[in-house]
């Protein structure tokens, strides 16, 4: 991420406060605060060049900071919310938790493009050479890939099947290729649609050489990206591709929230585990064992649904807007510890 330290080391117009300090006093201290802060050394290395303590050293620094003859600024950029990322990290133990501003002209509108130029900045952060990437389909992981301009060489793997196989170059199948291109790794894409009629066409697909390669992939994913949806009509792929019928049978069975093709309820649990049987999908239990999975979705009409998924153990991470973390914020109890990573089905 772009955030930013400022270190402002003044000498002889530090204030009255400092002015108690003697001249020769307020030099050292300025130099050694230069070389502490704006140079790197350790206070050892600062303490063997002025032939004093490493302790003097210590309280020298404490000193300048209290007698404010150094000013420390911690500055983000604009878009950035600091103070809600640490609280929204610290509520859900969550690894990392990035908020961006809400467009003010867009504040119901889910996912907005800038998260997934965020997220993509994140994944910058968070990936390392020889990773394997992990992309499942949705609208922010395709901004986020269409917005990464930097990732060390990695292998990039798709995590689930797309929403229409006709649109594939335009989604998750794209996203794969644009991650790879921008790593200089592998692609893995996978030509088949998420949902399927039933169970037996499922099953033969996932036999299919393209397609069984890239589920070879699943259990070495180090890295994965994974979008949120609410039970609504165009804010959840899953519940656009079935029929009333089906839309009625889940909401019976209490589903708030849907990610990678798996439901969940508004405490976290997966439930209509029979529908994971007809999806070209990663299983929820290789989700819970890959060692970063970063969501990314926000806007108020998803903000329970994200909390929903975060409360089932399987994110790890999470980008997000202020309009979905001031609801987080304060939506129900406090959730247990994400990087406990729970079993979304009560085991």
């Amino acid at each position: 991420m772009n955030s930013s330290e400022e270190i402002a080391v003044s000498g002889m117009s530090a204030g009255r406060s400092a002015m108690r300090m003697g001249p020769a006093e307020l030099v050292q201290a300025a130099a050694m605060a230069r070389r502490f802060y704006l140079e790197g050394k350790s206070k050892i290395q600062i303490a063997e060049e002025f032939g004093v303590s490493r302790f003097k050293v210590a309280r020298v620094l404490e000193t300048a900071l209290e007698r404010d003859l150094v000013r420390i600024e911690i500055r983000v950029p604009a878009e950035l919310d600091a103070e809600r990322s640490d609280a929204l990290r610290a509520r859900y133990g969550l690894r990392h938790a990035v908020v961006v501003e809400s467009p003010a002209e867009a504040e119901e509108t889910p996912d907005p493009e800038n998260l997934g130029e965020v997220a993509a900045d994140l994944l910058g952060e968070l990936v390392n050479e020889g990773d394997v990437l992990g992309l499942a389909w949705g609208r922010s992981t395709i901004h986020m890939a269409a917005a990464l301009d930097r990732l060390p060489p990695c292998t990039v793997v798709q995590l689930t099947g797309v929403y229409d196989a006709g649109t594939s170059e335009r989604g998750s199948v794209e996203a794969v290729r644009r991650a790879a291109q921008v790593s200089g790794g592998d692609a893995h894409p996978i030509y088949a649609p998420m949902l399927l009629p039933d169970a037996a066409t499922a099953a033969a697909l996932r036999n299919q050489t393209g397609i069984a390669r890239a589920f070879e992939y699943f259990d070495k994913v180090t890295v994965a990206c994974v979008s949120i949806g609410s039970w609504e009509p165009g804010i959840s792929t899953v519940h656009d591709m079935l029929s009333d019928e089906e839309r009625a049978h889940y909401a019976s069975l209490g589903v708030a929230a849907e990610m990678a093709a798996h439901l969940f309820d508004a405490e976290g649990r997966r439930i209509g585990r029979d529908l994971g049987e007809r999806c070209i999908t990663v299983k929820a239990d290789q989700l819970r064992r890959i060692p970063e999975v970063v969501a990314i979705a926000g806007g108020q009409r998803k903000a329970a649904a994200i909390d929903a998924v975060l409360r089932s153990g399987l994110v790890t991470s999470l980008v997000t807007d202020t309009s979905a973390a001031d609801y987080l914020m304060t939506a129900g109890p406090t959730p247990k510890p994400t990087l406990g990573r729970a079993d979304p089905d009560g085991h």
